[in-house]
Formats: C-alpha cells, structure tokens, sequence
C-alpha cells in the first residue's frame, strides 16, 4: 500500500498527523507546500492525500485540481478553518472525498483519512491496467472464430453482447476487445451485476452525491465515470433488476446519466460490452428483460464456446494454469504425465476454463511429486480409478488399486460375481452416476484415436485384461486356477495371459 501524503506548511499539524498515522501502522509521507506535492506527482502517487486549504504560493485547491486532473480516483481530504465555508464549498466542487475543519478532533481525523484510504484501495481494485491481463489460450476452431471477431472488431465502438456458459472466460474476452480497440488507453472497469445488491446497484452503476442516501457521506463516482473514455464491462447483464434496466437503457440511447441524489445530467462516453450465461430471448418472452435494452446490446453477438466444445486446448491451458501457479507460490512447475493429460482432456468440465484453472492450482498445492499422474487427481474426478486405470500404462494398475481402494471403500473389500472388489465399481456408480468405467474407456479411446494411434482396440483389450487378472489374482491371492475358475477361462488360457502381460504375484497352488 503506498503512503498517504500529508501537505500543510504548519510544522505542527504535520507532526500529529504523522505520529497519529505511524500509531495505525499506516506509513506517511509530508510536505510543506503544494508546489512540492505537485513535482512527487510526477513521478509517485499516494493512497490518499491530505492537504491544508490556505498555504504559502499554491493553494491547496490548485493542488486539488491538478490531482484530479491527473488521478480523478485518488481521494482528497481538505483542511480548512470553521469559518472558510466558501472554501470547503469550493473544495466540494473541486473534487475533494471530505474536508477537515481545524481545529480537529485526532481520532475523528484518523477515521476520515481510514474512511478514505477504504475508497482508494476499492478504487484501484476496480481500476486494473489490461497490459496486465494474460492472453487468451486457444487452438481449437471454434476458439480461432473468436480471435477473428475480436480482430473485426479491433476498430470499432460498437457494443458487443457476449454469451457463454459460467467459467468459460467471457471476460478475458471483454478485455481483449478492449485491448485491441481504440480505447485501450482509456479504463477498462468491470461490474458483475448478479454480485452487487439490488439496493447498491444503481449507485454502483451511476454514482451518488453527498447525502443522497443513509451513510452517502461522500460524492461517489460511478463505474460510468471511472470509465470515461474507454470500455465498460456488464457481466451477468441478464440478472440486472428490471427497474434499473430502464437507467441502462437510457444511457445507451442518449449517453446522458444522474448519480443517485443529483441533478446535474453527466455524459457518458463509454463503450458497453455485456456479458451473460442465461438465454436472453426466454428472458425476454418471460417479462423479465426489456426487449428494446435486448436490441440496444445485441448490436454484435459473441458466443464463447465452452472447455468441452474445445478439448484439444485442454493440455495447452493445463500447462499454462500449472505454470502460473507455481509462479504465483514460488514453487518449481509440475508436470502432467501424458496418460493423465489424456484422461483430462475427456473429462466434461461443467465449471470450463474456470474449474480447470481452479484444478491446476490444486495440483500444484496437494499433488506428491514433480510429475503428476491420474491417480494423484482429486478423486472425486476419478472415482472408478480403483479399477480403470490409465488404459495405455497396464502395469501402473496394482499401484493405484492399493492407493485408492481404503478411499473408495471405507472398508475391507469382499468378493462378488463380477470378480472386482465390492464397493468399488458398484458404490461409484451410485455415487457418480455420470461417471462409470465405460465412460472412462470411451474416454481413453476417443483421445487415443484423436492421437492417431493404431491397433487402439489391441491395446485397449490388454490394458483390460491385464486389470482385470490383475483384480483377479488379488482377490484368490495369486492362486491362478481359483482365478481362472471367477474369471470363466481355462487354466491354461489364464497361464498363458499372465506371461504375455507380464503380471507378477501368480502362484500355481
């Protein structure tokens, strides 16, 4: 957090402020006159600025405009006597977040400059750099669709709508057309719609004046004023309470707003770019969006496929996440063994791109080893792994039978018909239902073919074999013709198999 600015030429006044911020652990920065202040600014900003009204050369009002000239964001507190009302009228209109009247209460102070030092940091939250956003990853068709639009539109103002399942990164979007727009010198401010109340919406959208509403202690800019001049991003437009719709749609028609309690009509010159996951037509035919703002945003369309309509960009987005994780926790990047790459590659990832964002950190936290392998996924990706394992690495099976089958069972396992260990396959499914081992082994052979591999069904018949003699041989306790005799083949036939998939463990007697 950076310091906060305290300009008074009163050696005094410098002196408590400056001893009541360091007992707040709050750090402090001083100057005897405005002209001082003006020349740091160039070069540094502070969190919050506190200057006296009436000083030697520059007033603390030229000070006041030229901060909110180059920073309209950083919060202003004004010092000034009792009597000067007209200065801290003057200081109002300039700008200022509050004035302080001298003499002042210490405590009361504090509070203030707290008060303000909150808006500051919520401020530059909201205002991000977009150089700082990552680029968007993708490989797949229907991703390279996107770039093109995002391309066509590179010279445009036009209002974009932009649709897509949750997770799927709609405003990673947002902020590339920003990027390569004409604007993207200007702010890119975005507000999620469904996460604001309804009550605090309208004030986050246009602003409120001074005492507008109970605990409006300060004129607040909106997010249209922050971003004047560059890209305003809606997202969960489709969730925007009806009443606050009509505000909204006033603004797109003629630019023109008022902040919550005001008067005065502020212009708007912001570029619109909503987003939403909900079919706005249903919503429209239901009463609950206005069909004329549907038309006011639906100027150009944007659909972002989802993660499972582009899974081939599944293994360059892990490595990605992977590594900037590892980044972000100083720790060395894992990596993703081929089988388990494959395996995420045919999972349905309802959450996208987030989930799978969310996984990779996940890994990087929790997972044993530097190369990370399927049965060291979070089991609720792979509940059957206890029997269907990675299909392509038969001799990994035995390992993650022992590693999973406490977990998957919670209990000793015991035999039944099918020959595999009870609790495993039958409780998954029942727990699982949209995971079974006949969706993992379309999975394996869907990515398989998509490798181009040959003899797929070959190596598929020995993975399984080799799992299930395996499951087999451990229930019998490697007597190989009680094995034989669950499995329904001959002793020969199981001898035979044993040696050609190189299974260990098996005994004659």
């Amino acid at each position: 957090m950076k310091p906060i600015w305290i300009v008074d030429d009163d050696d005094s006044i410098r002196w408590v402020l400056e001893k009541a911020l360091a007992r707040e652990n709050l750090a402090s920065k001083s100057f005897t006159n405005a002209r001082d202040a003006m020349t740091a600014l160039q070069s540094d900003t502070p969190q919050v600025l506190v200057s006296d009204i009436r000083m030697h050369g520059a007033s603390g009002l030229e000070l006041l405009q030229v901060v909110k000239a180059k920073y309209p964001g950083l919060p202003v507190i004004i010092m000034t006597a009792f009597s000067d009302l007209e200065s801290a009228v003057a200081a109002f209109q300039g700008g200022a977040f509050e004035y302080l009247a001298k003499p002042f209460d210490l405590d009361k102070a504090v509070e203030l400059i707290r008060r303000a030092l909150d808006e500051s940091l919520r401020e530059s939250n909201v205002e991000q750099n977009v150089s700082e956003t990552p680029e968007i990853l993708g490989q797949a068709p229907a991703m390279q669709d996107v770039f093109r639009a995002i391309g066509r539109l590179s010279q445009s103002h036009v209002t974009v709508l932009i649709t897509g399942e949750s997770g799927s990164g709609k405003e990673l979007v947002a902020r590339a057309l920003h990027k390569h727009s004409p604007r993207s010198a200007q702010p890119f401010i975005a507000l999620n719609t469904a996460a604001i109340p309804k009550d605090l919406l309208e004030s986050e959208l246009f602003g409120h004046e001074r005492g507008a509403f109970t605990g409006a202690q300060a004129t607040r800019r909106g997010r249209f004023e922050q971003a004047e001049g560059g890209t305003l991003f809606l997202d969960e437009i489709g969730d925007m309470p009806f009443d606050l719709q009509t505000r909204l749609l006033r603004v797109l028609s003629d630019g023109h707003f008022y902040r919550v309690g005001g008067h005065q009509p502020m212009k708007a010159n912001v570029r619109v770019i909503a987003a939403t996951h909900q079919n706005l037509e249903s919503r429209v035919k239901d009463g609950l969006f206005r069909e004329d703002l549907y038309h006011r945003l639906n100027v150009i369309r944007l659909r972002l496929p989802s993660l499972r309509e582009r899974r081939e960009d599944i293994p360059l987005l892990t490595k990605f996440f992977l590594a900037q994780s590892a980044k972000q926790l100083g720790v060395e990047v894992k990596r993703m063994s081929e089988p388990a790459l494959q395996f995420l590659s045919g999972l349905e990832f309802p959450g996208n791109v987030r989930q799978l964002e969310n996984l990779c950190n996940w890994i990087t936290v929790m997972a044993p080893g530097q190369t990370v392998e399927i049965p060291d996924l979070p089991q609720d990706l792979v509940p059957a792994a206890s029997q269907l394992v990675a299909l392509s690495s038969p001799y990994q099976a035995s390992d993650m039978q022992s590693r999973h089958a406490e977990v998957n069972t919670g209990h000793a396992a015991t035999s039944n018909s099918t020959g595999f260990a009870n609790g495993s396959i039958s409780d998954v499914q029942s727990q699982h239902k949209a995971e079974s081992w006949m969706s993992l082994l379309e999975a394996e052979a869907t990515a398989m073919l998509a490798q181009g591999q040959s003899e797929v069904i070959d190596k598929l018949g020995r993975s399984f074999e080799s799992i299930v003699i395996k499951a087999a041989l451990k229930h019998t306790h490697g007597r190989k013709n009680d094995a034989a005799i669950r499995l329904g083949i001959g002793r020969n036939t199981i001898t035979r198999k044993i040696q050609e998939l190189g299974i260990d463990g098996a005994k004659d007697e």
